[in-house]
């Protein structure tokens, strides 16, 4: 996250909501339900919450990353995301807050968004594996190369910004000489396949994988220690570059995960804004509710209500008494 950023969400936070905020109604709110699962379960729980607990009027609008924010940016529309990943935007959000058009509400993901290398917990506790550098002594545990006397060492599909990452941690680390190959998984689809199959067959795995994702929420994973720090020179020079030259393994910066919303909202929403300053959520407990929703074949709305009925000890805490009650009346 950038510097200005930074210090602008921590003046925001300290300052509270402004006195003309402060209103008992919340009138017509837009909220974009993005294109991926976690973002469209967090916008249909605002949107049940805002309508069934404050007596806001919420209309959803199908979103992207960078098309909602440069909406929100350029037209003041729509008034809320509630899951932005602000590595994917960071210069122009960084400029946005600065000039006062976009404000950062709260950091949705509590412990960020996630990105590693992951083994098995089972196998992990099995084999006594907490380290990239123990896994990569055991190469005869993770099979799936084409090399069959290799291990596998699963990576992003093509095209992914996070294949030349993997291949630099691949090649860092020195897997190709401890007896790995590094598997171009083709597809997110078969990314997901190889660690079903996995799981089916009781065999190890290991690869790239982030969170929340529904997954990680279906799989008990643990995600190895890089036994590395975060370099951001290294990382930007280097490490996201296809051609780095010298590689070295780095950890994953963990990715900021903040609901946006206008300045026109922060100044006039009152309660809808006290709302949104309030609520956060784990990896843990989304991994759950995106497992669920694959189980279930269920939408963003089912989910959500789902979420609501099975976690009030999450999100009563985002809101008052009076409201919580209001809430668990129309569910």
């Amino acid at each position: 996250m950038g510097r200005f950023l930074a210090s602008t969400t921590l003046a925001f936070f300290a300052a509270g909501v402004p006195a003309f905020a402060a209103e008992d109604t919340c009138g017509t709110i837009t909220i974009a339900e993005m294109n991926w699962a976690s973002a469209g379960l967090a916008a249909w729980v605002d949107k049940i919450i805002l309508e069934e607990g404050y007596g806001c009027e919420v209309g959803l609008v199908a979103g992207d990353t960078m098309p909602t924010f440069t909406s929100m940016n350029e037209k003041g529309e729509p008034d809320l995301a509630p899951e932005l990943w602000v590595n994917a935007v960071k210069e122009p959000l960084d400029q946005a807050v600065a000039e006062g058009r976009i404000v950062i509400a709260s950091q949705i993901l509590s412990d960020g968004g996630v990105e590693g290398i992951w083994v098995p917990t089972w196998l992990a506790e099995e084999h006594d594996i907490r380290t990239l550098k123990d896994a990569l002594a055991h190469p005869e545990l993770f099979p799936g190369a084409e090399d069959e006397s290799k291990g596998a060492w699963f990576s992003c599909p093509s095209g992914w910004a996070c294949q030349a990452i993997n291949r630099n941690q691949f090649l860092g680390s020195g897997a190709d000489e401890k007896g790995f190959e590094l598997v171009d998984s083709g597809s997110a689809a078969a990314l997901d396949g190889s660690i079903a199959r996995a799981a089916n067959r009781n065999e190890g795995w290991l690869g790239y994988y982030w969170a929340p994702t529904a997954i990680l929420g279906q799989h008990d994973m643990t995600r190895l220690d890089l036994e590395a720090e975060f370099d951001r020179e290294r990382w930007d020079t280097c490490i996201v570059q296809p051609d780095c030259a010298d590689p070295q393994v780095t950890e994953w910066p963990a990715s900021d995960v903040y609901t946006a919303v206008t300045s026109e909202f922060a100044q006039k929403a009152g309660v809808a804004m006290d709302y949104v300053k309030t609520r956060s959520w784990s990896n843990d407990t989304v991994n759950g509710m995106l497992a669920w929703m694959v189980e279930n074949q269920a939408n963003n709305e089912d989910a959500a209500y789902e979420f609501l009925e099975r976690h009030e000890e999450i999100w009563a805490d985002w809101v008052p008494a009076d409201v919580a009650e209001k809430v668990k009346a129309a569910l």
